[in-house]
């Protein structure tokens, strides 16, 4: 009995510890917190992360004010979500410089439903009704209601997502596709802040067209302008671009960038409160600010159905914008981020921020600009945004009552500058692919013309139908004249010569589609040994090795000789700006590596498409007409090479 007994507690205590291991493992997955903050290195990176926290607060404080008003709902709701998103994302996030609060375009989709619910109508008939909860109104708690609605239901759905592992399924979502509903959903926010910027009064406009009918309204009531409100929003436009512009031009020479937002708030609130600008000039200004957080309340489940449709385009908008932000940072930062681990962080960042009456919350391109320039490491510079933020919700809010409405208009406004400067990228698409040119356009016309998430859909539908219409066009070519080249070249000393030259055909048309995959597998055969000569084939590549005699891995040295990779392009029919941007990168990677590389058998279209989006200056050509060619500029290289040598000797 006592064997059995120790044997039954071994095997518990195995279980057991297996057990706890994998909750441990888990919980390191699920919790990326959990694995930077124990090796976070606080002399080196604690004093650039405070700073830049110190700078993303004030962008956070002035954004959020200027969103919620986007979101049709107090300014004050904007500050809870420039605090509780930046905090679970800090826990549940990858992105090291991924800067989540609120955000124009999401703030935009749920201004629709807000209006839609709780109409600007019924203000008059609530102002007075207050609801003891931060003493506001009971109309201002209806809106805030629906808008913590679409963030929770949104925030589900991304979590559905997740649980679904559609994180992957994000390689439908194109650059250009991506780079066009941003532009346009950023026309629609400058669209909506127009209103402010001449301090006109006008109703709620939405739907189809709507943005023109915006337009059409402005033009038959110029007559209404504020001309005191254009004056400062002018104003202020003027100098938040040119600050701004002189901090982006010397901060290299400068460790801490002039705070325009906050110092051009405080300006104009002093100077509208002795001026008493909001009775003399009639000026908006943003109005009583609550102190404090409230507690907890969930939010109205009975609209929830109403919402779904917002709801559906915060998810993915949200997403999107924040996915590409947190890619493009690791990729600058060479760290990894899950798409998959984002989609829970982010919908998280929306479900539970929603009880504290929160609107909808993504990642910020201006934001996570500021960590680039200010020189952040971690998230850490996040969560010292939110101490500082906590600090104005609880003693500085009530000052902020005299800031003028066109001045966190023009905030807005100078804050789109980067996503309205992706116009800039219609030369770009239109060098590479014409198709992508054409994605692009009619991607932000339907986003101008209806809404982001209408836009996003289409690119997206439109992406997949182009490629289904181009796959079956493409044919798959095997290499040909290998065996000649093989022949020709092989003998004693060519082979000596040639032991560290790798062949690769690419058999197949190199869009969004296959790049991940092509790359993957492009940098397997290039580690790979080769000891004989062999023929690898898959989907994507059909790889040839002339490697007759024994040779070491193409990444590591061998006497003394660069080694070389024979891209050979005829089988490539055509690319995207994705494909693209895949041969320049493994270009670059395999020259980091001193690893020369030649493209054979290019066509016209694909060669100036790379000599445009990369810099490809070097000492020896690149493209080649033929492999033979290409094998041949090898050995005259490599023999110029040795007689160097020789001759110094």
């Amino acid at each position: 009995m006592t064997g059995t007994k120790r044997k039954r507690s071994a095997v518990w205590r195995k279980i057991h510890a297996v057990h706890v291991e994998d909750i441990k493992l888990w919980c390191i997955r699920k919790l990326p917190i959990l694995k930077w903050v124990p090796i976070y290195n606080w002399k080196e990176n604690l004093i650039p992360d405070t700073v830049s926290g110190m700078m993303l607060a004030i962008q956070q404080v002035t954004q959020g004010l200027a969103f919620a008003v986007l979101s049709s709902v107090h300014p004050v709701f904007g500050l809870y979500g420039s605090f509780f998103p930046v905090i679970i994302y800090a826990i549940f996030g990858m992105g090291r410089h991924v800067a989540t609060g609120t955000f124009a375009l999401t703030s935009l989709i749920s201004a629709n439903a807000v209006e839609r619910l709780v109409p600007s109508i019924r203000t008059n008939f609530t102002t007075n009704n207050n609801s003891g909860v931060l003493g506001l109104s009971e109309f201002e708690m209806q809106r805030i209601g629906v808008a913590a609605a679409v963030s929770f239901l949104g925030g589900l759905i991304q979590v559905a997502m997740f649980l679904l592992h559609l994180g992957s399924a994000t390689f439908l979502l194109t650059e250009p596709v991506i780079s066009a509903m941003t532009t346009g959903a950023a026309t629609h926010v400058v669209t909506s802040q127009v209103k402010h910027l001449l301090g006109m009064k006008m109703p709620y406009i939405s739907g189809p067209l709507g943005i023109f009918h915006i337009y059409a309204y402005i033009f038959e009531n110029i007559r209404s302008v504020q001309l005191e409100a254009l004056l400062l929003s002018l104003l202020s436009i003027v100098v938040l671009v040119l600050v701004k512009e002189l901090n982006e031009k010397f901060k290299r020479n400068i460790k801490v960038v002039l705070p325009i937002d906050l110092v051009l708030i405080i300006a104009t609130s002093v100077a509208c409160y002795y001026a008493d600008m909001e009775y003399v000039y009639g000026l908006e200004v943003v109005g009583h600010i609550p102190e404090g957080i409230p507690s907890p309340r969930a939010p109205p489940m009975n609209v929830l159905p109403e919402v779904a449709i917002e709801a559906f385009g915060v998810a993915m908008v949200g997403y999107v914008a924040s996915l590409a932000l947190a890619q493009g940072s690791a990729k600058k930062f060479k760290y990894t981020v899950d798409d998959n681990q984002e989609l829970l962080a982010h919908g998280l960042s929306n479900v539970i921020p929603s009880f504290f009456f929160c609107i909808p919350s993504a990642a910020a391109m201006g934001r996570t600009a500021l960590l680039y320039s200010t020189g952040a490491r971690t998230q850490v510079a996040c969560l010292v945004s939110c101490a500082l933020i906590l600090v104005v919700i609880y003693a500085v809010g009530p000052m902020l009552y005299w800031m003028p409405m066109c001045v966190l208009a023009s905030i807005i406004v100078v804050g789109l500058k980067g996503m309205l400067m992706q116009f800039r990228d219609l030369k770009k698409y239109w060098n590479v692919d014409k198709i992508d040119w054409s994605i692009w356009v009619s991607t932000y016309v339907f986003t101008i013309c209806f809404a982001a998430n209408v836009g996003l859909l289409y690119g997206v539908v439109c992406t997949i139908v182009i490629v289904i219409f181009r796959f079956p066009r493409a044919k798959t070519l095997n290499l040909k004249n290998m065996k000649e080249v093989e022949y020709k070249y092989k003998t004693e000393d060519n082979c000596e010569s040639l032991k560290q030259v790798k062949i690769i055909s690419v058999n197949n048309p190199l869009v969004f589609l296959n790049a991940r995959k092509f790359h993957a597998d492009l940098i397997k055969i290039i580690q790979k040994d080769s000891t004989s000569t062999q023929c690898e084939q898959n989907t994507l590549l059909c790889s040839f090795s002339n490697v007759s005699c024994r040779g070491e891995s193409l990444l590591q040295p061998c006497h003394g000789e660069r080694h070389a990779l024979i891209l050979d392009c005829s089988g490539l029919n055509f690319f995207d700006y994705t494909g693209v941007s895949v041969l320049l990168q493994v270009y670059m990677d395999c020259k980091n590596r001193h690893i020369d590389v030649l493209l054979a058998h290019c066509k016209a279209s694909l060669i100036k498409a790379m000599q445009y989006g990369g810099n490809l200056e070097s000492e020896n050509p690149v493209f080649f007409e033929s492999i033979s060619s290409a094998i041949g500029a090898i050995q005259i290289n490599r023999n110029y090479s040795k007689f160097s040598e020789q001759s110094e000797v």
